[in-house]
């Protein structure tokens, strides 16, 4: 099994989970959070007021897979997430030693 956890730009949340739902994707957990790649923040206009905003808003998607699925499922993050602009997002992908669905004590993939 896999664990794969995505930041992508907010915007493209629905986009994404459509996509992978489509391939078979059954569930994911979604995060809001703050932070700076390489862009290192930049900076806005607000009431005539100069600021740097450090840290920009993203969201967090964390999913498990079966090993199968990893592949597809990071090609369609990839595809799905992108705007070819800065800022983007990362894809990273951990091994999961072990799941187990609390309501019927399934584990392994049949707990995905």
């Amino acid at each position: 099994m896999k664990y794969i956890i995505a930041a992508i730009k907010p915007f493209k949340l629905e986009e994404v989970r459509e996509a992978l739902t489509s391939i078979g994707v059954r569930g994911m957990m979604v995060t809001e959070i703050k932070g700076f790649g390489a862009q290192s923040g930049h900076t806005e206009i607000y009431r005539g007021a100069e600021y740097a905003v450090n840290f920009v808003p993203k969201l967090k998607l964390e999913i498990a897979v079966s090993d199968a699925m990893a592949e597809q499922v990071v090609d369609t993050l990839q595809k799905t997430a992108r705007t070819d602009k800065i800022g983007d997002g990362k894809i990273f992908v951990l091994d999961l030693a072990a799941a187990t669905r609390v309501r019927t004590g399934e584990t392994g993939d049949d707990a995905l």
